[in-house]
């Protein structure tokens, strides 16, 4: 049976959990929270969750999981077989990544944990913001998937990036990320009654306490 490695609060170790909840797939969860302890980085190579365990070892980073899942699971297909189809939802996942996802994990801290980020990381935070999602409003089709007809490994990244991404440009910069992009803001909406969705909120309401506590640990 395959692993997942990695503790419940992570969004990425989140998008793992979906694209194996989608696919039907069994797995087992074990908590992890990684770090640079000689045990965890002999499992995730950066200290990084989430990792997925297989019969061969260990498989990490987020995208380089969903491919082998892709590849080797049952279930429906979360990236089209067409090679131009496929670029174009690998595309989106990268661009949600790196042009949302990271620009709004660099105001975590002040959105959710209370703390204090320095201006200059703020403005470059919200300029990036903004500019990523025009970029996913060019790019997205968002009828209804943010790549066309079903769901894909670009929807895995979407609801788990763009929900925290609105949350910081809520909290942060008073804004409506998706003020003018009415099919992004329906699509949220609807992927986040999916109902593997909503365990993995629930999930990750009821680790909350233990990832704070181990949070706290570190300071």
């Amino acid at each position: 049976m395959l692993k997942l490695y990695g503790f419940s609060v992570s969004n990425y170790y989140n998008m793992v959990k979906l694209a194996l909840l989608e696919k039907g797939v069994p797995f087992e969860e074990v908590p992890f929270f990684a770090g640079q302890s000689p045990e965890a980085l002999a499992i995730s190579p950066r200290g990084k969750v989430p990792v997925l365990g297989v019969e061969q070892g260990y498989v990490n980073e987020t995208s380089v999981i969903l491919e082998y899942i892709e590849q080797t699971q049952p279930g429906p297909k979360l990236l089209p077989v067409d090679p131009f189809e496929r670029a174009q939802v690998l595309a989106l996942a990268k661009e949600i990544e790196l042009y949302i996802e990271l620009p709004a994990r660099a105001c975590y801290a002040e959105a959710f944990f209370g703390m204090t980020v320095p201006e200059a990381i703020k403005e470059k935070a919200r300029t990036e913001l903004l500019e990523g999602m025009a970029s996913l409003g060019r790019h997205g089709k968002f009828a209804p998937y943010v790549a066309g007809e079903t769901l894909s490994v670009a929807d895995i990244y979407f609801v788990f990036s763009v929900n925290l991404a609105c949350a910081v440009g809520h909290k942060v910069f008073g804004l409506d990320l998706l003020a003018e992009m009415p099919g992004a803001r329906a699509l949220l909406e609807r992927l986040e009654q999916n109902p593997h969705v909503q365990k993995i909120a629930a999930d990750k309401e009821a680790a909350m306490p233990q990832f704070l506590a181990w949070i706290s640990s570190k300071k």
